[in-house]
C-alpha cells in the first residue's frame, strides 16, 4: 500500500476531458492524491504517475462491477477515499417526444444511476472513517427546466435530489455533501459529448429547435472557463462548512436567482387555493 499520509485521496470519474481533467489537474498541482477514471486502459496508464500522486483506474460508470473495482484499487494503494467527485455524464438534447426511450434509459444509467452506485460503493468507507465529502457535479440545469434538454433536465433534477437527501443521512457521520451547479462552461458538453436528436417535428422547431441550434452555436464559445472552475471546487472542499449547493459561473447565478424570484412569487399567487386543502382539525406536521 502506497501511503497517503495526511494528503488527501481524491476519487474523480470522468478526467479524461472537461471539469474531470481540469480537477485532477488541479488536485496534484496542490500536492493532493488523484485517483481519476477512463475508460480506455491507455488513458488510465498514461495518467498514472504514482510519485505525483496520480492513479488512473479503468471505470466504464455504467459497469458495477468496475466501480467497486476502481474503489476498492484506490483503498488498497491509498488507505482512503477522502473525496468521490460524480463527474462523468453528457447532455441528451432534444424534444422529449422525439428522445427514444433508448436514449432516456442511456441518459438516466449514466447521470443518475452510476453516480448512486459510486457513492453506495464510497460510503462504507466513509461511515467507518467518519469523515468524507460527496460532491455531485449536477448543473444549473438540474434546477432549472430548459427547452431543448427536458431529458438531461429529468437526470440532473434527480441527482440534485439524492443530494438533498444524502446530507441529511450521513451529515450526523461526519460526512458532507455539496451538488456543484455549473452554467455553460467550455467543455465538451455541448459538443462531443451530447447526443443532439434534431426536431422533426414542424410543432416543436419553434421551440426545441431553435432552443437546440443556439446550443450548437455556442459550443467551445461559453463564458465558463473550467480551469477557474476546478480550481473554485477545490477551494470549496477546502471550507470547515461546505455549502450543499455551489453553482458555478455568472450565468448560474443570474438565472437562479431569477428562478428562486419566480418560484418564491408563485408560491404566493397560489397561496388561497393551495393552502386550504388540509383537513379542518388540527394536524400534525
Amino acid at each position: 500500500m502506497e501511503t497517503a499520509n495526511n494528503k488527501r485521496v481524491w476519487f474523480v470519474t470522468g478526467a479524461s476531458s472537461g471539469f474531470g481533467k481540469e480537477l485532477v489537474n488541479e488536485i496534484t498541482t496542490r500536492g493532493e492524491i488523484a485517483v481519476a477514471t477512463f475508460r480506455k486502459e491507455n488513458q488510465a496508464q498514461e495518467f498514472t504517475n504514482l510519485d505525483e500522486g496520480k492513479l488512473g483506474v479503468v471505470v466504464d460508470v455504467t459497469q458495477n462491477n468496475q466501480i467497486k473495482t476502481g474503489i476498492e484499487t484506490a483503498i488498497a494503494h491509498f488507505g482512503k477515499i477522502d473525496i468521490l467527485v460524480n463527474n462523468a455524464g453528457y447532455g441528451s438534447i432534444g424534444s422529449i417526444e422525439e428522445v427514444s426511450e433508448d436514449e432516456v434509459r442511456r441518459q438516466m444509467d449514466i447521470n443518475l444511476i452510476s453516480p448512486v452506485n459510486l457513492i453506495k460503493a464510497v460510503l462504507p468507507f466513509m461511515r467507518k472513517e467518519r469523515s468524507g465529502h460527496i460532491i455531485n457535479i449536477t448543473s444549473v440545469g438540474g434546477v432549472i427546466g430548459f427547452t431543448a434538454s427536458g431529458i438531461y433536465n429529468a437526470s440532473k433534477f434527480a441527482l440534485e435530489g439524492i443530494g438533498h437527501s444524502l446530507v441529511q443521512q450521513v451529515k450526523h457521520l461526519g460526512i458532507k455533501v455539496t451538488n456543484v451547479e455549473p452554467g455553460p462552461f467550455r467543455t465538451n458538453w455541448a459538443g462531443a459529448s451530447a447526443s443532439y436528436e434534431d426536431t422533426k417535428i414542424e410543432d416543436y422547431k419553434a421551440s426545441v429547435g431553435e432552443n437546440l441550434a443556439w446550443m450548437k452555436s455556442i459550443n467551445g464559445k461559453q463564458a465558463g472557463d473550467p480551469t477557474k472552475a476546478a480550481k473554485a471546487i477545490y477551494e470549496m472542499s477546502h471550507l470547515d462548512n461546505p455549502p450543499l449547493l455551489f453553482p458555478l459561473g455568472e450565468y448560474a447565478y443570474q438565472v437562479l436567482e431569477e428562478h428562486y424570484q419566480f418560484a418564491l412569487q408563485n408560491l404566493k399567487d397560489v397561496a388561497y387555493l393551495g393552502r386550504p386543502t388540509d383537513f379542518l382539525v388540527e394536524a400534525v406536521l
